[in-house]
């Protein structure tokens, strides 16, 4: 083979995946060696030639091999098997799996092809009901070499190929991508659930979902919402948090109502935190974990109320506002008590709301003409969704008849420039 030269290509497995492969290089001009158990595999493939004698035959007049059997032990009986491709392969020649396996076996097979100077190329597939239409994405994970020297075979079936690091990493992606297929679809399930509970067409659920994000957009969301170290802006953060976590609250709170089971909702709002990165993971019953579990008589100690305190602070001002405090009572009267007695004792009782209690506080602080006072107030507020912007201003308006116009004038700049910091907080909708 010349640098020119397309390479010749082959296909081991005929089923939907490999057999919608061998269809699309045949369109491509491509048509490929094959092979399949079963003898009569390609009669019905437009294009394919008849069925070789062996995995070993398709290696020894083709360039890139595609090997899309069933499971692990095919494939290493495809590939490393006595009538198996590496035992005709010439050195420089290259395997792609297409398979979906563990990456123990991804980095076996890898190394047995490197000791026959052969290159090897993990290789998820999706969606494999358009393999004959020229219609899935290749998954690749391999030397960045290795993959050039296949792409004119790869193009010749995938629509798009995604190099997506070293040996190992196209199936990762792979693995990964069904994570959000089967995870969606069980969240799905829960969803058709609790409509249907409610006497809801869960026809009309989907109606809905696809009018609001026909793209699926809101899918990838996060991802793309992440910054380098993985992690939301705390800002974003802080801003999505509480909506995610009350709506989830009302999910698992209509649930209970209908009695539907929804463990995937109780796992979303228990890890939500997690999903936010504002906090890392504990699995329950690990060392980390039991250790921070308080006891039933830590619960009752003279810890509890501060602790609280810290919870009731998060909740006026949003996650992780308390995460500067202490996490238990220092000795210092004024800061025990702000945490103790304004936060545990008084915030926390029931005969108001947190927004009741805010709109007392904010017509307070107005009076101090204080604007730093005002806006932390306000971000709360913003945060937990208990005021907008144009209530905000009307509340600046009626609190100068009051406070002065000169204290009012503070308000609004407090008020102005939390609205500000919610804006530029703000994750894109769609």
């Amino acid at each position: 083979m010349t640098p020119k030269t397309t390479p010749r290509a082959g296909v081991v497995g005929l089923g939907m995946i490999g057999g919608g492969v061998a269809v699309s290089l045949a369109r491509s001009g491509q048509a490929p060696a094959v092979f399949d158990v079963r003898p009569d595999a390609s009669d019905q493939l437009p294009g394919v030639p008849g069925v070789l004698a062996s995995p070993a035959e398709v290696a020894a007049s083709s360039d890139v091999v595609m090997v899309a059997v069933v499971n692990a032990a095919q494939a290493r009986q495809a590939i490393t098997g006595e009538d198996g491709i590496l035992s005709a392969a010439r050195p420089g020649s290259t395997v792609v799996l297409l398979s979906t396996v563990a990456l123990p076996v991804v980095r076996e097979l890898a190394a047995a092809c490197t000791e026959r100077e052969v290159g090897f190329l993990d290789c998820g597939v999706t969606p494999g009901d358009k393999a004959a239409e020229h219609g899935m994405v290749a998954i690749v994970g391999g030397d960045a070499a290795v993959v050039e020297s296949a792409r004119p075979v790869l193009a010749g079936w995938a629509k798009r190929i995604v190099h997506c690091g070293p040996s190992g990493a196209g199936m990762a992606t792979k693995i990964a991508r069904n994570v959000v297929t089967y995870g969606t679809w069980r969240t799905v399930h829960e969803a058709a659930a609790l409509a249907s509970a409610a006497g809801v067409d869960p026809g009309r659920l989907a109606e809905v979902i696809e009018a609001a994000d026909p793209d699926g957009r809101t899918l990838l969301q996060l991802l793309g919402m992440r910054g380098e170290d993985g992690n939301l802006p705390d800002a974003v953060a802080r801003q999505i948090s509480p909506l995610m976590t009350k709506d989830l609250d009302a999910a698992l709170a209509l649930a209970e109502d209908l009695g539907v089971s929804v463990p995937g909702v109780g796992v979303s709002r228990e890890r939500a935190a997690e999903t936010l990165g504002q906090q890392p993971a504990e699995e329950p019953g690990s060392a980390q974990a039991v250790a921070s579990e308080p006891s039933a008589e830590a619960d009752k100690g003279p810890d509890a109320v501060y602790r609280r305190g810290l919870e009731l602070m998060d909740q006026v001002y949003g996650p992780g506002f308390s995460d500067a405090m202490p996490k238990s009572p220092v000795g210092d009267p004024f800061m025990d008590a702000t945490v103790n007695y304004l936060f545990g004792e008084v915030w926390s009782r029931p005969a108001l709301s947190v927004r009741d209690r805010r709109l007392l506080v904010l017509g307070a602080t107005a009076a101090l003409g204080r604007s730093d006072l005002i806006r932390i107030q306000t971000e709360g507020a913003l945060i937990n969704g208990e005021l907008d912007a144009g209530q905000l201003r009307e509340a600046a308006l009626h609190l100068a008849l009051y406070v002065g116009w000169g204290n009012a004038t503070a308000v609004r700049s407090g008020f102005e420039e939390a609205i500000a910091a919610q804006k530029d907080a703000t994750p894109p909708q769609n």
